[in-house]
């Protein structure tokens, strides 16, 4: 019985911690896909249509990698990539994009059978790749707080349910705060669903214009983004929690299923590194090796999301957007706490990792490089200049 009940634990608290991943993912990102489906010319239909494209792409890799690998491996769409694509793609075509995302695509694809990208990453710090995943992490943890400004019932509410059942039930935290926090919204009148209707997705294909002006102005930047803002931080997720990382077969994969859905709105197809870390916590499962199935769990609602696209689309439009924020950063306390522990492990990189740390969470931008990968630059330069100077004490 009690291995029965062991068993039945372990399956609850994977599907739970692989349902928060997906929700979150979702919803924190699919105003930013509506968004950038209007600006290139289209509609809520198309955006749909994306969202099924993406969804699927994402649940068949992340089911695939983590059963193949056994480890949680979890896939995402790239929001920086949206984010950029909002701002830069508004004077290019739906077809010209289209290319662009499938030449970004093949980049990725490339860096993976080449090896050189994974070369890159295993001479980066393991102690900076903790700082940088903690910088990128702990606005969202600060946001929970933030976000008490706008609705301090409903985020107060969520906070507390927090605290008291990671005391008596921690495997089953964020189940339920996510299911208070939907109730409280329903009693608050923050929440309508009067309009809602069923609606099926369906693919819609869109034939790729390719030229030079698509390829450097959609594809190269998509590229550059979704590498450095997604797949790095996602590498460094996995490596934080002590999974030996098959970085190469990873790109390799993920490019390819995104060259694939590319014509059908998959514009980036990525590593996830917020949402994965919620499936890799002391929450899921006291014995690492057992994490896979939770983001094996997030594959498979993935799937059921993107079948249900449409109507998901009307859904997350009205929850609110601090439940939300606060959602997020609540299921992300535990990895916040232990990337920072993980990132000062050693004196002799604690203050590259700071640096890190510190230029990750802040808002610097140079040369149109994002603040995370300068973190990271920062925290190897710090290193490079203390190294240069030790070696010249020493000579003297």
């Amino acid at each position: 019985m009690g291995a029965f009940t062991m068993v039945v634990n372990r399956i609850i608290s994977s599907a739970v911690a692989g349902l928060a991943a997906v929700v979150i993912g979702f919803a924190s990102s699919i105003a930013l896909i509506y968004q950038l489906v209007i600006n290139l010319g289209g509609d809520a239909s198309l955006a749909s249509s994306w969202l099924l494209s993406l969804g699927l792409a994402i649940g068949i890799t992340s089911i695939a990698l983590s059963l193949y690998y056994r480890i949680p491996i979890l896939t995402a769409w790239s929001t920086p990539g949206a984010a950029l694509l909002i701002a830069d793609a508004q004077n290019f075509s739906l077809n010209e994009a289209v290319a662009g995302f499938m030449f970004s695509a093949l980049l990725i694809f490339l860096s993976g059978i080449t090896g050189w990208f994974e070369k890159l990453i295993n001479k980066i710090p393991f102690q900076l790749a903790s700082a940088m995943l903690a910088g990128i992490l702990v606005n969202f943890g600060i946001d929970v707080f933030n976000h008490m400004n706008q609705e301090p019932i409903l985020v107060g509410v969520m906070f507390l349910t927090y605290l008291i059942a990671k005391q008596l039930a921690p495997k089953f935290t964020i189940l339920f705060v996510l299911l208070l926090s939907g109730v409280m919204a329903w009693q608050l009148n923050l929440i309508d669903v009067s309009d809602f209707s069923w609606e099926i997705s369906e693919f819609t294909y869109i034939s790729p214009e390719f030229n030079l002006k698509a390829i450097l102005g959609v594809g190269v930047p998509l590229f550059i983004v979704t590498m450095a803002a997604q797949n790095l931080p996602g590498i460094a997720v996995l490596k934080a929690h002590n999974y030996k990382t098959p970085v190469s077969s990873i790109l390799s994969v993920t490019g390819l299923v995104n060259l694939i859905a590319a014509p059908f709105g998959g514009y980036g197809l990525n590593l996830a590194a917020i949402t994965a870390a919620i499936c890799m916590t002391e929450d899921v499962d006291k014995k690492p090796e057992n994490r896979y199935w939770s983001a094996i769990s997030g594959g498979v609602f993935y799937i059921v999301m993107a079948l249900s696209a449409s109507y998901l689309m009307n859904v997350f439009s009205i929850l609110p957007t601090a439940l939300i924020f606060a959602l997020a950063g609540i299921a992300l306390f535990t990895t916040i706490t232990n990337s920072i522990k993980q990132a000062l492990t050693d004196n002799k990189v604690s203050e590259a990792a700071m640096i890190t740390f510190l230029v990750t969470a802040s808002n610097l931008t140079l040369l149109n490089i994002n603040s995370v990968l300068l973190g990271l630059i920062a925290g190897c330069l710090v290193m490079a200049v203390q190294r240069a100077f030790k070696k010249n004490a020493v000579i003297k």
